[in-house]
């Protein structure tokens, strides 16, 4: 009889959805974003950016407003320019991993990690000042009473977004697309209608804006007029977060990966380039000035409506703002899906806790949504929801991200250009690339620094000291064991492949009784770890074991569900790996038999196997090796799996023996 689910399991079936087979026919194409759903999952960070980049870069020009032309025309040059440079990173890394990967390969590993590190405290503030943000702009429309609810507001929308990324990125995607679609049309409508109705005035918006250049030329000199136009340039900085997104997020893309990630690129490019600049000059057209209590962008829609009557009028302003308080709230979804997808990738690479490559049991990487929200969460709690100081935080990170991918592909295209025809090209886009993020990721440092920008760059520098221990401690780690598997390997080889010195005939042949002493040993791979738990078994209890069962679960994680291929590559390391085993035990004369597991969870996989082996071996014992360090220490604790101790609680309730060998090392 079928166990009863607990009160916490039924939670979790309601909340989070049904467990996923990475088996089931045609999983990964469910699962993947077709162009247009990855725009709007991953384009959502950057078109949001129009809600405060742009407004922000026209508010350092109050006195010259026409000046914003040149900051228009630069912002929109400069965010078609990084895309074309992302869109060479996604042809170079088709398997995806973005800023982090392009540093890490092609300038060095620890540079990636900087990268990496930058990422996520943005990502992190992605979530959070797109979420404050949203709900500052719901409660500008309610009541001032209502205000003391702001902040339970926001950290309720974290808390939704949370577990809707924990159901899956597509469920976290479909409910956004008719937000996306309101913010998209209203605003290109609004743009569009503009420069329509002010098209006979162009003329002479174009001779007022030569008389400003001339004024300020006249008065603070050609340098200063340089200096004025970049100190706005550089404080619309914000706009062009969430470009990198894409190449960070080409594993939730539908095949053929590289095609849907180069078109939802076009995507984001032309719809972020065309919102930021024409909002921009829209602002000029209506000869915009900043109002109390209203944002930019309300006073270019009142502007707009005027002449439509009071009920067109308020009814548009109304359904517009409202959509751009929701698409803030969208935007936090770039930080769910891109996060976690960067923090997978350093786990691979030993970075951070391996744990955060795992996948739950709907196929996305649980931990990392978790830290992300969490993280979010506690930021939120910290700077009470205040939009104007988390702006400050805020776009310095992407730029050192920016700024390392650059160099990295400019050294790739110069190292190349022997091998690559159209080297020259591609290293201009790239160089291009270089140069505006360089210059915007110093202008903003600078401008941003004693405001308050100090905090994230410290945050970052904490973050990437962290993660420098514990890949230290992996990297030790490793060493050790691979100088034992080194040593201990190529002993067994050498002797027949003999464990440990017990008599035994190759040449007799092996008699199989399901009814004898049968030991289960849970391995994870042909290593020393493997062998010295088989060599203890054979040692502490002689020749009491007839039968060895060797079980390995082949763990399908973030770095290998990318495709049906990887998880067959998989599937046949396992099985080579237990053949070896079989193979060893074998020639002893004892009956060997292999167990390939494969899912996302081992302790849920042995668990379910293990009653099967019970019933098939019932004299069965199962055994783990647990590694003893010659120090304990914090990492120690913190970084290895409890893999043994779980197993053993989980299997005591099925009244299923199981012993843990301690393995020092």
């Amino acid at each position: 009889m079928p166990e009863r689910p607990s009160l916490i399991e039924r939670l979790k079936l309601l909340t989070i959805g049904a467990a996923r087979s990475y088996r089931e026919p045609g999983m990964f194409h469910k699962l993947s974003l077709v162009a247009f759903f990855a725009w709007v999952g991953l384009g959502a960070d950057g078109l949001s950016s129009s809600c405060y980049g742009p407004p922000e870069a026209f508010s350092v020009l109050h006195q010259h407003p026409h000046l914003a032309i040149f900051v228009a025309l630069g912002t929109a040059a400069t965010v078609l320019v990084i895309s074309a440079s992302y869109y060479q990173i996604v042809e170079l890394f088709p398997s995806g991993g973005g800023g982090y990967l392009v540093a890490s390969k092609l300038l060095s590993p620890t540079l990636g990690m900087v990268s990496g590190c930058a990422l996520l405290v943005d990502y992190v503030l992605t979530i959070t000042i797109s979420i404050a943000s949203g709900t500052e702009a719901l409660f500008s429309l309610l009541p001032a009473t209502w205000h003391s609810y702001r902040i339970g507001v926001a950290l309720t929308g974290v808390v939704v977004l949370t577990l809707l990324n924990l159901r899956g990125v597509k469920e976290s995607v479909l409910p956004l697309v008719p937000i996306f679609l309101a913010f998209v049309l209203t605003h290109a409508f609004a743009i569009l209608y503009a420069v329509a109705t002010h098209a006979p005035e162009i003329p002479s918006v174009a001779q007022s804006t030569v008389t400003d250049v001339r004024s300020v030329v006249g008065e603070v000199g050609v340098a200063g007029f340089l200096f004025l136009i970049l100190r706005s340039y550089a404080m619309g900085a914000g706009t062009y977060t969430g470009i990198e997104a894409v190449s960070n997020g080409l594993p939730i893309l539908r095949d053929p990966k590289v095609h849907t990630a180069k078109r939802t690129m076009l995507y984001m490019a032309a719809s972020l380039a065309f919102m930021a600049m024409g909002l921009m000059v829209g602002y000029i057209l209506y000869d915009l000035r900043p109002e109390a209590g209203k944002t930019l962008n309300a006073v270019f829609f009142e502007r707009m409506t005027d002449a439509w009557g009071r009920g067109p009028s308020y009814s548009f302003v109304l359904v517009t703002l409202i959509s751009e308080a929701a698409i803030l709230f969208v935007a936090a979804q770039t930080g769910f899906l891109d996060g976690p997808r960067v923090l997978a990738n350093m786990a691979l690479d030993r970075w951070v806790p391996t744990r955060f490559a795992m996948l739950s049991d709907r196929l996305v990487i649980q931990d990392g949504i978790l830290l992300m929200g969490g993280a979010a969460a506690a930021l939120m709690l910290m700077t009470k929801a205040r939009v104007s100081f988390l702006v400050v935080l805020y776009s310095i990170n992407v730029f050192i991200t920016f700024a390392l991918s650059q160099l990295g592909m400019v050294r790739h295209w110069w190292q190349a250009r022997s091998q690559v025809k159209d080297w020259l090209p591609k290293l201009g886009i790239n160089g291009l690339g270089l140069t505006a993020t360089g210059v915007i990721l110093v202008s903003v440092t600078v401008l941003k620094f004693r405001e308050g920008g100090w905090i994230t760059l410290f945050i970052t520098s904490a973050l990437c000291t962290v993660v420098a221990l514990v890949n230290r401690h992996y990297t030790y780690t490793a060493n050790l064991l691979r100088s034992l598997d080194d040593r201990l390997l190529p002993t067994i080889a050498s002797e027949s492949e003999r464990i440990v010195d017990i008599p035994r005939n190759p040449e007799e042949s092996i008699r199989f009784d399901a009814k004898d002493q049968t030991a289960v040993i849970l391995v994870d791979g042909y290593n020393w770890k493997g062998i010295h738990t088989l060599a203890a078994v054979i040692r502490l209890f002689g020749g009491a074991f007839r039968n060895f069962i060797f079980v390995q679960v082949g763990v399908v994680d973030a770095g290998t569900f990318k495709g049906a291929e990887e998880v067959a590559r998989l599937e046949a390391h396992v099985r080579g790996e237990l053949d070896r085993y079989v193979n060893l035990v074998r020639r002893q004369g004892y009956y060997g038999e292999a167990f390939p597991l494969f899912g996302t969870d081992i302790v849920d996989e042995i668990v379910k196997v293990a009653p099967h082996v019970f019933e098939r071996f019932p004299r069965a014992t199962f055994f783990g090796g647990r590694i003893v360090f010659p120090k304990v220490s914090f990492f120690s604790r913190w970084l290895h799996d409890n893999i043994a101790f779980a197993l053993h609680r989980r299997l005591y309730l099925r009244g299923i023996p199981f012993v843990i060998l301690p393995l020092r090392v």
